[in-house]
């Protein structure tokens, strides 16, 4: 459950009208943002698009700077919750390690590499991150070092179990997370989603290369197969 969804399931008859009014800006923020980076959008176009006054977004946010700090930490609020509960299904045992570890890899992707904040938070971070990197402190506080962070734990444990054979848990999280991206890097770099068929693909490909590094010396049953049947 996000922030969201926790304000708006306590409050009252009241509060939940001025959450949900709050809730409206930064849905719209975040689309205005998007679409125009926070040097192209103004406030004007945030308020009509949310459907409320200029000085309604004022007194809620002061400033165009204090909205889209607003907008980047709702979004990683819900891109966390989407990332715990991927990291929930991570597989424990090693009996199909390869095919279990694939459909993960696709759940990953899915629902938060390549889904709409994915691709949001990428996108504003490309092209304003550079020019206002202030704006994306919590962003790299909680982004990309908190998923790495958790799949080395995750990585730690097969490594523990003898079902994988690891040095260093975290260089392999980021290695993972690197091979996952490897093949869906020109598709995303130019703003489009991969298709079903290019994350399947992207996945078993990362998962195969991954095994082969890391999968103990003389377990035949962890190293990757000539074919594969993905589970998603």
């Amino acid at each position: 459950m996000t922030n969201r969804d926790v304000a708006l399931k306590s409050a009252g008859p009241t509060m939940r009208g001025q959450c949900a009014k709050r809730l409206s800006i930064l849905d719209a923020a975040a689309n205005v943002f998007c679409r125009e980076g926070f040097s192209g959008a103004s406030i004007d176009e945030i308020a009509v698009e949310a459907n409320v006054s200029r000085q309604t977004i004022y007194n809620h946010y002061r400033e165009k700077e204090t909205l889209f700090t607003a907008v980047v930490a709702d979004v990683m609020d819900r891109a966390n919750a989407a990332l715990f509960s991927v990291l929930a299904t991570f597989p424990e045992k090693s009996d199909n390690l390869e095919n279990e570890l694939t459909g993960f890899a696709i759940r990953l992707t899915q629902n938060c590499l390549c889904n709409q904040d994915g691709r949001f938070l990428r996108k504003l971070v490309q092209s304003e991150g550079e020019r206002y990197p202030h704006l994306f402190e919590a962003w790299r506080q909680h982004g990309p070092g908190k998923i790495t962070m958790a799949l080395a734990a995750l990585f730690a444990r097969l490594n523990h179990k003898a079902i994988l054979d690891i040095d260093d848990v975290d260089v392999a999280a980021r290695q993972f997370l690197a091979l996952v991206n490897a093949d869906l890097q020109m598709v995303t770099l130019f703003g489009e989603t991969p298709s079903q068929e290019q994350m399947e693909s992207a996945s078993r490909n990362a998962v195969r290369t991954f095994l082969r590094a890391y999968a103990p010396q003389g377990n035949d049953s962890n190293r990757p197969s000539p074919a594969l049947s993905v589970v998603g």
